[in-house]
């Protein structure tokens, strides 16, 4: 049985090994360690196999650089489009304030259905004057645009703007791409299966293929900035955010570029979208009480809530952040995936590949489980799913001394953008020194011991950060964050 990273890598001279490309050797900025040097020697490392395979095999991979002495990466700039809008500082001031984006579906007629509601985007919460010309506005599918929205607005907020001169001055082929989606442009896809069905294929429109693929939101964004860097798409359903952040790394890491984009985005809250997850019976029917239905950890959850929506982030090596005296958010410490190996939906109950997966991470960025006091987790509001995560966590941390909290308690679950977003509140945490609510927390399963931090925001110094998302089909995926120090 294979439990390794299940993913498809655009290149194939980019070989992966047990989740980590394996790098060029080049000569790094040393990164300050976070850990006591005589705790890593006594403790084991869990990742033998690994190890053996990606430094052992003669002939075949290049080495992976120390991760005490590799590249040092960090995060300049971020960028979302959200059911709050598409300000960083606005979005993040409402998950503070406990405010839920769960809301009675009226884009289209569901009323009738076992569900009918979502954290759902209105046309008139998306700005495209500035970020997208209008006749290809027009014409594009939404998570199209919200990848090219959120994207630019990055960008923008890394100081470099597609057309200013900082970004004039910036290496295009250094600069790249790595945007995800979970369901691709299912609205195309929807509307011209419609239009093949009611008018045959004359109907059928000449962007219904290019639209519709997940590729494309990454290739626009290299469009419209001329960038030649490393660009692909990620779908791990919803870890899919979070492998295109930690890819991004491995490319920052290994040479191939100085820059990258990366994220996800999501628009499935169409008929098509919603009706596939309630015949999947695993959203919240809680359709009198929108506000309420999302309830990660909550006894009487029943499901999830659908979101929708792009979390994209600027990583950048810091050599070439200080160089051009880029504003830095934090620094990205490193991540890792697993598979479950399992189901198609459901997790392994005990969680024992997300906790492995947990392990590598840390590994990876260099850091003991101790030295974590915050994870923004998953925790989608499913019976099985938050139970999973817990005990996983549990595995791992000390539960007593967990602060954890649930994004998707007031955002819902926007699929493949999920972890983007969450990049976002995590970061957002570590910069404020506030970290929002699990709203909806009124009975806490009792097995629950750690911080949830219920209902009311909490203050607190994030020390390491970490960031987790799991997809259907058994996708596991974990990202390190922290202040950046000098």
């Amino acid at each position: 049985m294979f439990l390794g990273p299940s993913i498809y890598v655009y290149n194939s001279v980019n070989t992966t090994v047990s989740g980590f490309f394996l790098a060029k050797s080049r000569s790094p900025l040393e990164r300050p360690s976070r850990v006591v040097p005589s705790a890593r020697q006594k403790r084991p490392s869990p990742l033998p196999v690994r190890m053996a395979i990606a430094r052992g095999t003669k002939g075949l991979y290049r080495e992976m650089p120390d991760n005490t002495t590799r590249k040092r990466v960090v995060v300049t700039g971020m960028g979302i489009v959200s059911c709050f809008g598409s300000d960083v500082e606005t979005f993040y001031q409402k998950l503070l304030a406990g405010e839920s984006g769960v809301r009675v579906i009226d884009k289209f007629d569901c009323a009738s259905w076992d569900t009918h509601i979502a954290a759902w985007i209105s046309p008139d919460q998306i700005q495209t004057d500035g970020y997208i010309a209008p006749k290809l506005a027009r014409r594009l599918d939404s998570v199209l645009k919200y990848t090219l929205i959120a994207g630019k607005r990055a960008l923008e907020h890394a100081g470099i703007g597609i057309g200013t001169e900082a970004f004039q001055a910036l290496r295009k082929d250094r600069v790249g791409a790595v945007v995800g989606s979970g369901m691709g442009g299912l609205e195309t896809l929807a509307e011209g299966c419609e239009k093949l069905s009611t008018g045959g294929v004359r109907r059928m429109s000449p962007f219904f293929i290019p639209y519709s693929i997940t590729n494309m939101g990454s290739s626009l964004l290299a469009m419209e900035g001329d960038l030649h860097g490393p660009n692909y798409s990620v779908s791990t359903a919803c870890a899919t955010s979070n492998y295109a952040i930690h890819n991004s790394y491995l490319h920052i890491i290994q040479g191939d570029a100085d820059v990258m984009l990366c994220g996800g985005s999501e628009a499935a809250v169409i008929p098509i979208g919603l009706g596939g997850f309630i015949a999947c019976r695993a959203l919240s029917k809680r359709n009198d009480e929108p506000t309420r239905a999302s309830r990660p950890w909550d006894k009487h959850r029943d499901g999830f809530v659908m979101g929708e929506g792009s979390g994209i982030l600027v990583l950048e090596s810091l050599e070439h952040a200080k160089a051009r005296g880029a504003p830095i958010l934090c620094e990205y410490l490193g991540g890792a995936y697993t598979n479950d190996a399992y189901s198609v939906t459901e997790p392994i109950p005990e969680g024992t590949e997300v906790a492995r997966c947990i392990q590598f991470a840390l590994t990876d960025a260099n850091v003991e489980p101790s030295q974590v006091n915050y994870i923004n987790a998953h925790a989608t509001s499913t019976p099985l799913g938050d139970m999973a995560e817990y005990r996983a966590l549990s595995t791992v941390f000390d539960a007593k001394k967990i602060t954890m909290n649930a994004t998707k308690s007031l955002i819902g679950h926007a699929l493949g953008a999920a972890g983007g977003l969450e990049a976002v509140a995590t970061i957002m945490g570590i910069r404020t020194g506030e970290l929002h609510p699990t709203i909806n927390a009124e009975e806490t399963e009792p097995e629950i011991e750690a911080d949830i931090v219920p209902n009311i925001k909490k203050k607190m110094q994030v020390e390491v950060g970490i960031s987790s998302s799991f997809g259907f089909g058994g996708h596991n995926s974990v990202c390190v964050f922290a202040p950046y120090i000098e």
